[in-house]
C-alpha cells in the first residue's frame, strides 16, 4: 500500500514537471506567433511555430488526462487507506477497553500491593510488579497508538479533499486547451490556405532554398576539410621537427662520445592533442545536456527529412535542425571551443564554426558576428546576431563528428536539452 502512494506521488511530480516544460514550450510558440502578427503576410515559419503549438497543446491536454487519473487513483488509494486505519483504531479501542476494564478492576494501589507481596517467592513478586508495569505500559502506547491513526485518517481526508479541487482545476485547464487548440487549428487552415494559392511560387522559392542549402552544405565541407588539412600539414610538420631535432641530438651526443642521448619530445604537439581528446570527451558526456544556440525558440524543422508546410509529396532534407526565434536573437555557442571559420554565404548569411575536439558546431544565418577564427570561447558565450525575415528569425544548427578524413552529420536534437 505505502510503496504504491510512493509510486503514485512520484508519477505525479512527475506529470507536473512535464507540464511546466510544455507550458513553457507553448509560451515560446505564443510568443513567437504574437510578433509575427505585425506582418501582413504570413510565413512558412509561422505555419510551422503553429503546428508546434497545437503539438505541444495536444501533448499538454494528455497529461492533464494522466494527471486527472492520477489524482482519482489517488483518492481511491486514500479512501482505501482510510478504511483500513478504521478497522485498526476500531480493533485498537477494543484492545484498550479491555485494558481500561482490568485497570479499574485493579484500580485500589493496596490491591495491586496485596497481588505483589501475595506472591509465593522473590521472584513471583518480582513478575507479577513487571506484569503490572507492563499492563500500564500497554494502556499508554494503546491510546498514543489510536490517536497518531485518528491524525492519520484527518491527514488523509484533508488530501482527498486537496486531490479532487486539484482534478477539478485540472479539468478547467484542459477544457481551456481544448478551446485554444481550435483556435490555432482555425488559424492554421486560414495561414495554410493563403499559401496554397500560390504553390507555384513557393516551388520556385523551395528550389532556389535547396541551391542554397546545397551552396551552405559545400561551404561548410570544404571549412571543415581545409582545417583537418591544416592541421594534418601541421601534424607532419612538428613530427618532422621532431625527428630533426632528435637525430641533430643523436650526432651531437656521438659527436661528443656520449653513450646515452634522449630524443626529443615535441611539447606543444602532444599537450595539444592531450587537450583535444579531453574536450572530444568533455562534449560526448554531454550529449542530451548541452544548450541550445540561442535562449528561447522552437524548432520548425527538424534533422533529416521534413515534409513541405503546404506542398504534398515535397520534402527537404536538412542536415541540422532550424529553431525560430524572436527578432535578431542572439545565438551563442553550446560548447567551449575554439573559432575555425566565419564564412559569409550568401542566402545562408553569415557562418560561424567552431572546434570541440573531434567535434565540429555550425552556426548559420547570422546577420552579425563577434568572433574571428583563433578566438577561444566559452560555453554560452554570444558569437553574434540572427538575420530577420517576416519578423521572426531562424538559427541553422548543426554538429559533425570528426574522425580522421570521415566527416559525419549528427542530429542536434539528440545533444541539446529539451
Amino acid at each position: 500500500m505505502i510503496a504504491g502512494m510512493g509510486f503514485s506521488q512520484s508519477t505525479s511530480e512527475k506529470l507536473k514537471k512535464e507540464q511546466e516544460r510544455l507550458e513553457r514550450n507553448i509560451a515560446d510558440t505564443k510568443s513567437l506567433l504574437s510578433k509575427s502578427k505585425s506582418n501582413t503576410t504570413a510565413s512558412l515559419n509561422e505555419l510551422r511555430v503553429i503546428k508546434n503549438q497545437i503539438r505541444y497543446r495536444e501533448r499538454l491536454l494528455k497529461n492533464y488526462d494522466d494527471q486527472i487519473r492520477g489524482a482519482e487513483l489517488s483518492v481511491q488509494q486514500k479512501e482505501l487507506q482510510i478504511s483500513e486505519l478504521t478497522k485498526k483504531v476500531a480493533l485498537l479501542k477494543q484492545q484498550y477497553k479491555r485494558l481500561l476494564i482490568y485497570a479499574y478492576k485493579h484500580r485500589n494501589k493496596y490491591g495491586k500491593a496485596m497481588y505483589v507481596f501475595t506472591a509465593s517467592s522473590y521472584n513471583d513478586a518480582r513478575k507479577r510488579n513487571k506484569y503490572l508495569e507492563r499492563i500500564s505500559e500497554l494502556q499508554q502506547k494503546q491510546f498514543l497508538v489510536i490517536q497518531q491513526n485518528q491524525r492519520l485518517i484527518k491527514g488523509q481526508i484533508v488530501k482527498i479533499e486537496e486531490d479532487k479541487t486539484y482534478k477539478l482545476a485540472v479539468i478547467a485547464d484542459k477544457r481551456i486547451e481544448r478551446e485554444e487548440i481550435e483556435k490555432d487549428k482555425d488559424k492554421q487552415e486560414k495561414v495554410y490556405q493563403e499559401f496554397k494559392k500560390e504553390e507555384e511560387a513557393l516551388l520556385a522559392k523551395l528550389k532556389e532554398d535547396e541551391r542554397k542549402r546545397q551552396n551552405l552544405k559545400a561551404r561548410i565541407n570544404a571549412a571543415i576539410r581545409k582545417e583537418i588539412a591544416e592541421a594534418e600539414a601541421r601534424r607532419k610538420k612538428a613530427e618532422a621537427e621532431a625527428l630533426a631535432a632528435a637525430k641533430k641530438a643523436k650526432e651531437d651526443a656521438v659527436s661528443e662520445e656520449t653513450t646515452t642521448s634522449a630524443p626529443v619530445t615535441p611539447v606543444a604537439v602532444l599537450t595539444e592533442t592531450k587537450e583535444a581528446a579531453a574536450l572530444s570527451k568533455n562534449f560526448a558526456g554531454n550529449k542530451g545536456k548541452l544548450p541550445w544556440p540561442v535562449d528561447k525558440g522552437s524548432i520548425t524543422e527538424k534533422f533529416g527529412k521534413n515534409p513541405h508546410p503546404t506542398l504534398k509529396n515535397v520534402y527537404t532534407n536538412n542536415r541540422g535542425i532550424d529553431i525560430s526565434a524572436m527578432k535578431n536573437a542572439q545565438v551563442r555557442v553550446v560548447f567551449e571551443g575554439e573559432v575555425t571559420s566565419v564564412l559569409s554565404i550568401p542566402g545562408a548569411g553569415k557562418v560561424v564554426i567552431i572546434k570541440h575536439g573531434d567535434y565540429r558546431t555550425v552556426y548559420s544565418n547570422l546577420q552579425d558576428t563577434y568572433v574571428k577564427a583563433g578566438d577561444k570561447v566559452r560555453t554560452k558565450k554570444v558569437i553574434g546576431s540572427l538575420l530577420t525575415k517576416d519578423n521572426l528569425s531562424v538559427v541553422h544548427f548543426e554538429i559533425h563528428h570528426v574522425s580522421g578524413n570521415q566527416v559525419t552529420c549528427l542530429n542536434p536534437s539528440l545533444w541539446v536539452a529539451h
